[in-house]
């Protein structure tokens, strides 16, 4: 798995950002074991795609979403 300030890192050097909230210019959030509700319900109010910390390093490795969490999750 990834700390979060490996994951920060990994981002960065790949020329993205990890800001503090979520916004609507936000790609997508990546969510771990216990992600904090008012991260999750902003991403889903504005549509932003909730990727599970196991899909993160393929978005790293491909640029692209690969599992998007659903409603439920």
């Amino acid at each position: 798995g990834w700390s979060r300030d490996e994951a920060e890192a990994a981002i960065i050097e790949r020329g993205g950002t990890s800001p503090g909230s979520v916004s609507k210019k936000t790609f997508c959030v990546v969510v771990g074991d216990a992600p904090g509700a008012s991260k999750v319900t902003r991403a889903r109010a504005l549509q932003i795609p909730l990727v599970p910390g196991r899909a993160f390093r393929e978005l790293l490795e491909n640029g692209v979403v690969t599992e998007v969490l659903g409603e439920d999750s």
